[in-house]
């Protein structure tokens, strides 16, 4: 355990980002789990729906910094080329 003031608050202040990072990236992960399993079940509808929820919480992430920007790029591509390829 830290004995100065400064890495006491250091130890504190990267904790309770840490806690705000997990629950962002946690809820990423949940909407792109989301949308897979209605491409999966070939729901179109509610697939583009979830896709746009999804885009905006993935953009949020990057936003805070959470992920890369690129990582969010990918994510996001690839999820919209499983999307548009239902309508085919």
């Amino acid at each position: 355990m830290a004995n100065i003031k400064s890495a006491i608050k250091r130890i504190r202040v990267n904790e309770k980002n840490r806690l705000n990072n997990q629950s962002v990236k946690s809820n990423m992960r949940t909407n792109i789990k989301r949308v897979e399993a209605l491409v999966n079940e070939n729901n179109v509808e509610e697939a583009k729906a979830a896709l746009k929820t999804t885009v905006r919480t993935i953009d949020k992430a990057v936003q805070k910094g959470v992920i890369h920007k690129n990582n969010g790029d990918r994510q996001k591509s690839r999820l919209t080329k499983k999307v548009n390829g239902l309508g085919a």
